[in-house]
């Protein structure tokens, strides 16, 4: 990270103060949005849209569940037409909710659904060009031809959506860039954003501008990175301040689609970008509204939050990821993946039982330890003690009066006060500092850089935290103190799903832009201490900051899907979980299986009724696959490489 690199937030109002975006209002039937109105909750169907009755009732029951607009998918005229009925139905029953029509491929379908519904979401990379995969290499004159095509292909639905009232919006998917913006930017968030403005550029010559924009990807990093620089681009360019949709595609199921989500969502919501979200999941639809809600209702007493000190210079690149360089200290900072510690202060007595939770498994009869892939790393005692043997991978923390009595146990270190710290002798070969912004006194600071053997461990009580943190850590960058840095944050009666959402989004969004070198989380009396360890791991995971499971990238499903994909994911899940560090697609259909599963090893695509496609990366290895026997198949080619190991204990220590 270089100090050089800005002097101010380029993509948001404010870095260190919350401040929603101020953007268009978009007129969606009954329902506006941006402007001045609160963040709006969506989600899609995933009945067949032929189904009338069966797409009316889900939507009634996304409705009841808080959805305020609704997206079907229209993979043809036929769907197209059909949207119609839906809403004529819905319409009898008393449900005004805004419907969106989803295309992809199919200009025809999109032009008589924006006749139809209040909203029409189109995709730059396949509504006018078509993804082969192809490598070409366009002269400018060719290029310019290109989009002279767009143009003339796109113009007919921007005129039908001006003369019907009807919004759009222009939705990017990472995995579905077209060979064209491929073939200049590469698979980038520059190539992202250029795929929209090619159509928000047409938009705005009509003089059309009731647009939403999107930048989704299935890499919440990617993700949060197009739509930094989108707003840039937008201010940049003297585009209008067009309101945003937040999501993470293909973000999965269950507590890793949870995570996921956040990280991505909140790390904008956080910095005042967003106007409606949309959580994927491959569940129900009306169970990802209750989570998009949770994310989006944070904001609404954000203001007013303890002030935080403004900053001239910001040294974090907000459009590259970088880590920030830290000097290696035991097993934090330097090259080492972040590391999680676990509390344990409120206990009144520590066993070996209580390790459990954590990922330390004693075997009384072997008298061994059985250390899982989501062992913590720490664990913080406060004043207590143990009086057992630990794992030879566990470090104890105490209180620093406390570890004094406790100096020459092996793998023990103290947690020392910022009060206490600059009068405390450097008596351990690795301690830890507790301190907050407000502790970082230049001579505080100049203490940290000259102690090789510290460990800063960053708290806050700000409901601005995220920002105060990392406004934290533009003090250390700009005054070069290079020691590691542990984030701690407290979550105080929260429900689970609040804690892995609100975790998610407040750590995520430090360790997505390079911050951070361990993950200390509490929720005392709310949250199970397995489930607080297991969402740290996540949170890595999530922030591929530090694998330490199966990632499974499968989408939400929807209307175009060719197979049940929640039962799929678990069939698939219950047979690869143990494959540490290897990453599978599980994609309904072909409209952003292929593309978003750029970065996966093995992918998993329903390539027609009853049939799948399997794919290594990007390539296709086998074809027409039967769905009974597609998933022994996908192992027999995880196998062939050689990356199929037996599903066995944990290893002793």
């Amino acid at each position: 990270m270089n100090p050089t690199v800005a002097s101010v937030a380029s993509y948001c109002n404010s870095l260190v103060e919350y401040n929603r975006r101020k953007t268009r209002i978009v007129n969606i039937g009954d329902v506006p949005l941006g402007g001045h109105h609160p963040i709006r909750v969506q989600s899609m169907t995933t009945v067949d849209t032929m189904d009338t009755m069966g797409s009316v009732e889900q939507t009634i029951r996304m409705v009841e569940a808080g959805c305020e607009y609704v997206r079907i998918t229209a993979p043809s005229i036929k769907e197209a037409q059909n949207l119609a009925e839906i809403k004529k139905e819905l319409r009898q029953r008393g449900y005004t909710v805004p419907l969106i029509a989803d295309i992809h491929f199919t200009p025809n379908a999109a032009e008589l659904a924006a006749r139809i519904v209040e909203k029409v979401r189109v995709n730059p990379g396949n509504y006018a060009d078509k993804k082969r995969f192809e490598e070409i290499e366009y002269t400018d004159v060719a290029y310019e031809a290109e989009l002279a095509r767009i143009r003339e292909k796109f113009t007919p639905l921007v005129k039908i959506c001006k003369e019907y009232g009807t919004a759009m919006r222009i939705g990017t998917n990472h995995g579905s860039l077209s060979d064209r913006i491929m073939s200049r930017y590469g698979d980038t968030p520059l190539g992202m954003v250029e795929s929209a403005l090619e159509f928000l550029r047409i938009c705005e010559d009509l003089h059309y501008y009731n647009i939403v924009l999107s930048m989704k990807a299935s890499n919440p990093q990617v993700m949060v990175q197009a739509y930094r620089l989108l707003v840039q681009k937008l201010d940049e360019e003297g585009f209008q301040p067009y309101p945003l949709h937040l999501g993470v595609t293909e973000a999965g199921d269950g507590e890793d689609g949870r995570i996921k989500s956040a990280v991505g969502i909140g790390a904008l919501l956080e910095d005042g970008l967003g106007d409606t979200v949309r959580v994927s999941l491959t569940e129900e639809p009306e169970a990802e509204v209750p989570v998009a809600a949770t994310l989006a209702k944070r904001y609404d007493n954000r203001l007013p939050h303890a002030a935080i000190p403004g900053i001239d210079v910001n040294p974090i690149d907000p459009f590259r990821y970088t880590r920030r360089h830290t000097r290696e200290v035991g097993n934090l900072g330097g090259h080492q993946v972040p590391r999680v510690i676990a509390d344990f202060s409120d206990r009144n007595k520590i066993t070996a039982a209580s390790l459990f939770a954590v990922g330390y498994q004693y075997s009384v009869p072997l008298d061994k330890w059985n250390i899982t892939d989501m062992a913590c790393d720490y664990v913080y005692l406060g004043n207590q003690s143990i009086d057992f043997e630990i794992p030879g991978t566990l470090g104890v923390l105490q209180d620093y009066a406390t570890w004094l009595n406790h100096a020459t146990r092996p793998r023990h270190y103290p947690l020392i006060r910022a009060s206490e710290y600059l009068a405390a002798d450097a008596v351990a070969a690795l301690h830890f500092v507790q301190a907050t912004l407000t502790d970082l006194t230049p001579v505080f600071i100049e203490r940290l850089k000259q102690d090789t053997t510290a460990v800063l461990v960053i708290a806050t009580a700000n409901k601005h935290g995220m920002a105060e943190q990392r406004r934290l850590f533009m003090e250390l960058i700009n005054q070069q103190c290079e020691v590691p840095v542990v984030l701690s944050r407290d979550y105080p009666s929260v429900t689970v799903e609040e804690f892995q959402l609100y975790s998610g989004t407040d750590l995520g969004g430090l360790l997505i832009d390079g911050l951070g070198d361990g993950l200390w989380l509490t929720a005392k009396g709310s949250v199970p201490d397995k489930t607080v360890n297991e969402t740290a791991f996540n949170i890595l995971q999530a922030t591929r900051t530090r694998i330490s499971k199966t990632e499974y990238i499968s989408c939400p499903s929807c209307g175009r899907t060719l197979f049940d994909l929640q039962e799929t994911t678990a069939k698939i899940r219950a047979r690869t979980h143990h494959l540490k560090g290897i990453k599978i697609g599980i994609m309904g259909c072909i409209v952003n299986g292929p593309g978003e599963m750029a970065d996966a090893d093995y992918g998993y695509v329903g390539s027609g009724p009853g049939r799948i496609t399997l794919y290594r990366g990007k390539e296709v290895v086998k074809k027409n696959v039967p769905t009974p026997q597609a998933v022994d198949e996908l192992i027999g080619l995880i196998r062939e490489d050689g990356n199929w190991m037996e599903l066995k204990e944990n290893v002793n220590e």
